[in-house]
């Protein structure tokens, strides 16, 4: 119920000590303040982190070969090893019910010319699973199928940069492209959440690059996704069988660290995510930190009020006054010197977020801010703020004796 009375009581008090609550208030702002830029700083991070991965699928593993670092069953230390069609093949009969999507991948670069328009690009050849390996979405036309990888077709897809740097405002499907004095048929654009540097890759099928190129039968490396109800602890095994069956393929050490290297999508997120998680708990006990000691200010500031209204307040209780309803004027005055303070800090906190969030992608922080429920868990901790604050001189004042009251000068 809203009592007039005690409003103008409260805000008589505060009028009395006007620089003692604002230094007490301004400690609670000024932590509030910290905490919610710095945690919009860290949900910023999570954004960044999130981006880095939006172009390929979140349970995609890559398989490359590397350069061994021991000597194993003769065969010496720091030799390269080289995978083949025949690794992909060899993964996709012992883990296809694991596996749901796989494609080699074979780059080369390439000099692109189209009449007098010409670039240097990279051409990534691989098989048809690739468009939902690299969450490849084409805009015309088609990507490539099974029948290119089968008869080693000269087609090509090409990123929308591609079309745009050699082909101006024409539609290129169906139009053919000069890749290192080959010409290839495009079949179709895509477009690429990655940015700019995915939509300058033109994909081919793996084996008709494979051919052009002495006949060559090495891939570069394999990419695979994973089915998603074997989940995080069997992506991880899944991950190192297929590390364990090629280094025994190619006779590389089960402890050779270089030989084999298998990268999976989900472990960066989970890494970074998790690393991001770490900053803002550390922001959390930092924020709360500073707010226990602007509650700490305020409570100083109650316990002032109740020893100058000593007099006051014995009156009252000679009257007649419950202990309850002194309890209550304190508290209420102490929650609603945190509350304001608390929300003048938060709204201060957002304009800041709102103003400098654009200028801090080069710091590797998109989007900084909080959404509502930080900002009703702050809420609820700056009413607890409050309400802690004021419970001592609170419970002090409550047990104010009249007559010791009276006689306090």
């Amino acid at each position: 119920m809203f009592d007039i009375d005690r409003w103008r009581e409260i805000f008589e008090s505060i009028n009395n000590n006007k620089l003692r609550t604002v230094l007490g208030g301004f400690t609670v702002a000024l932590g509030i303040y910290i905490f919610t830029v710095l945690f919009g700083m860290g949900n910023g991070l999570k954004n960044t982190f999130s981006a880095l991965f939006v172009d390929d699928a979140k349970n995609i593993i890559f398989v490359r070969p590397g350069f061994t670092t021991k000597a194993y069953k003769g065969f010496k230390e720091d030799r390269r090893i080289r995978f083949k069609n025949d690794d992909l093949k060899l993964l996709r009969e012992k883990f296809g019910n694991e596996i749901e999507y796989s494609s080699a991948r074979f780059y080369r670069g390439v000099i692109a010319r189209n009449k007098k328009e010409s670039g240097n690009y990279t051409v990534r050849s691989v098989h048809p699973d690739h468009q939902y390996l690299e969450k490849t979405i084409i805009t015309d036309g088609r990507f490539i199928d099974e029948n290119d990888i089968i008869n080693k077709t000269r087609h090509i897809v090409i990123g929308r940069l591609v079309a745009d740097d050699l082909y101006k405002n024409e539609n290129p499907v169906g139009k053919f492209l000069n890749l290192n004095g080959i010409m290839h048929k495009i079949v179709g654009v895509f477009r690429d959440e990655g940015g700019d540097r995915e939509e300058r890759n033109i994909y081919a099928p793996v084996t008709t690059f494979q051919a052009i190129y002495k006949g060559t039968d090495y891939i570069d490396e394999i990419a695979l996704t994973y089915k998603m109800e074997i989940g995080t602890s069997g992506a991880r095994a899944l991950a190192k069988k297929i590390k364990n069956i090629l280094k025994e393929k190619h006779f590389v050490s089960k402890d050779d660290w270089g030989g084999i290297r298998v990268r999976s999508q989900f472990e960066q997120a989970e890494d970074m995510n998790n690393f991001a998680s770490m900053l803002q708990m550390v922001v959390l006990w930092i924020g709360i930190g500073t707010l226990f000691a602007g509650a700490i200010a305020i409570g100083n500031i109650m316990v002032f009020v109740v020893k100058e209204r000593t007099k006051e307040l014995g009156i009252r209780k000679a009257l007649g006054a419950k202990p309850s309803a002194i309890v209550g004027l304190i508290l209420q005055e102490s929650i609603f010197i945190t509350t304001l303070s608390g929300y003048i800090g938060i709204l201060l906190a957002i304009f800041t977020l709102n103003s400098i969030g654009p200028g801090l992608e080069e710091f590797f922080i998109t989007n900084p801010q909080v959404d509502t429920g930080t900002i009703v868990s702050a809420t609820v901790i700056l009413i607890l703020v409050g309400a802690i604050a004021g419970y001592i001189p609170a419970k002090r004042a409550a047990k104010i004796r009249p007559v010791i009251a009276l006689a306090d000068k």
